[in-house]
């Protein structure tokens, strides 16, 4: 009985023994296929991601940039080979002429008043008998209908110079001498906008010449030996007549201002000869 029981206790404790390892190494294998088949199914998506995702998509936009920045860098180039001796004049044309046309542009807008509401209350101080205080209304009013209507009231409230012929003769002259400092500087505009134009012929001119040159120095007339003072020809023409628009149009809005200023300088006028005539200290 010993023996069968030593027997039957060495049978168990080996089938305890072996079960654990055995179910140990089922696991293992298990783990092993879930994670090939984890592995397999990780590749399957990325194939087909790969196989949807459109790789010209980052090309389109990608593109755009650079055709952005090869616009910038084809300005800046052609500007450099255009010969930097008259490239820098055109240059130089453009920002004198922009710097006068800036200023005649804020000059004319702060002469810009509502002429309605100024003469209605000069008239309205003049029939109340107020000259001074209507001639330091005029005085802290900026632009050239202020100031006809100034001499104007100066001249009423004088009592030499308070006669409608000289009360008109006193307005026409404040209105030229306001109509000159209107169109001051205008003449350097218009002398820039002839400027750059003449600039990029010379400078055709001259890259003309010089495409003769290399075809007398190469002997041969070839697309290759003309290139070069061709470019320089055409860049330097392309860019000033660019200058030359430009200003033109900055030109032409300043004299559509000063037009319109000058309009209301001769309303103002007919308004203060009408005004002064109705004044009992105007001689008539």
């Amino acid at each position: 009985m010993k023996k069968y029981f030593a027997i039957v206790a060495m049978v168990a404790a080996c089938t305890f023994g072996m079960t654990p390892s055995v179910m140990a190494q089922d696991e293992v294998a298990d783990e092993a296929a879930a994670t090939e088949q984890v592995v397999d199914t990780a590749e399957a998506v990325a194939d087909s991601v790969e196989a949807e995702a459109p790789a010209p998509a980052v090309e389109e936009v990608a593109a755009p940039v650079e055709e952005e920045q090869g616009l910038h860098k084809t300005l800046k180039t052609k500007f450099i080979e255009g010969d930097a001796g008259f490239m820098s004049l055109v240059a130089i044309a453009l920002v004198l002429g922009l710097a006068f046309c800036i200023e005649r542009v804020i000059y004319l807008t702060l002469a810009q008043v509502n002429t309605r509401k100024f003469v209605d209350t000069v008239r309205s101080k003049v029939e109340a008998g107020k000259l001074q205080e209507a001639i330091d209304y005029c005085a802290g009013t900026r632009g050239p209908v202020a100031q006809i209507s100034k001499k104007a009231i100066q001249c009423l409230n004088s009592t030499d110079q308070n006669d409608i012929a000289t009360i008109e003769r006193n307005i026409n002259t404040e209105a030229e001498v306001q109509g000159a400092y209107l169109e001051e500087n205008c003449s350097w505009i218009t002398l820039f906008i002839a400027m750059a134009p003449s600039l990029g012929f010379l400078g055709t001119v001259i890259g003309m010449v010089q495409a003769f040159d290399d075809i007398e120095r190469a002997g041969d007339i070839s697309p290759t030996v003309v290139a070069g003072g061709m470019k320089v020809a055409l860049i330097t023409t392309i860019f000033g007549i660019i200058v030359a628009l430009v200003l033109q149009v900055f030109y032409n809005y300043i004299l559509s201002r000063i037009e319109a200023l000058n309009s209301n300088m001769e309303e103002t006028a007919m308004g203060l000869l009408e005004m002064c005539v109705k004044s009992p200290k105007c001689q008539k």
